[in-house]
């Protein structure tokens, strides 16, 4: 039998539910409605309501904290995709090789997935995404360069985007000095 456990995260962008399986990250839920309906929009996806525990993801919640704090550019956490099928899981394992500080379009996603002509589906995967900030879907934007809604919350992907491109900004200058 699988132990369920979630933990709550405070970010710069909010609160965060996370939620695990054993000891992989089943969903990572910015929740901007607020964690009660975080935790039963989980307990409903997964037939079973987490157990708290305050002390839990240790590990990702320090890798938050140095991603935010521009310190961190991968994350390190095993991944349970049992929420994710099909395309949307292929293309979101695709948007794991968009570098940090860089963008793709959805098109270019579509390609990576290897389904040319699939960038509405690529979007569609994006928003759909249970691993938001750990699986850089914030990196996938329109073929115009615009970056699009972001699950209702374009401001949180711009706060993503502005932080990693202020990073690799810091990071160049440095090195040209």
């Amino acid at each position: 039998m699988n132990t369920v456990t979630s933990t709550e995260y405070d970010s710069p962008v909010g609160p965060i539910l996370l939620t695990f399986v054993d000891e992989a990250l089943v969903r990572l839920d910015v929740a901007h409605d607020g964690m009660d309906l975080a935790r039963a929009d989980i307990a409903q996806r997964l037939g079973v309501m987490p157990d708290t525990d305050p002390e839990g993801a240790a590990a990702l919640r320090t890798q938050l904290d140095e991603y935010f704090d521009g310190a961190r550019r991968h994350f390190d956490v095993a991944l349970d995709w049992r929420l994710v099928q099909g395309f949307t899981r292929t293309a979101l394992q695709a948007t794991v090789d968009i570098p940090y500080g860089e963008m793709a379009s959805y098109g270019e996603v579509a390609i990576l997935a290897g389904a040319p002509g699939a960038a509405r589906a690529v979007g569609t995967a994006c928003a759909k995404s249970p691993f938001s900030i750990v699986v850089p879907v914030h990196r996938v934007v329109r073929a115009d360069g615009s970056i699009g809604e972001y699950g209702g919350h374009p401001e949180v992907k711009e706060y993503l985007l502005s932080l990693e491109n202020d990073v690799v900004l810091r990071e160049g200058l440095r090195g040209a000095g």
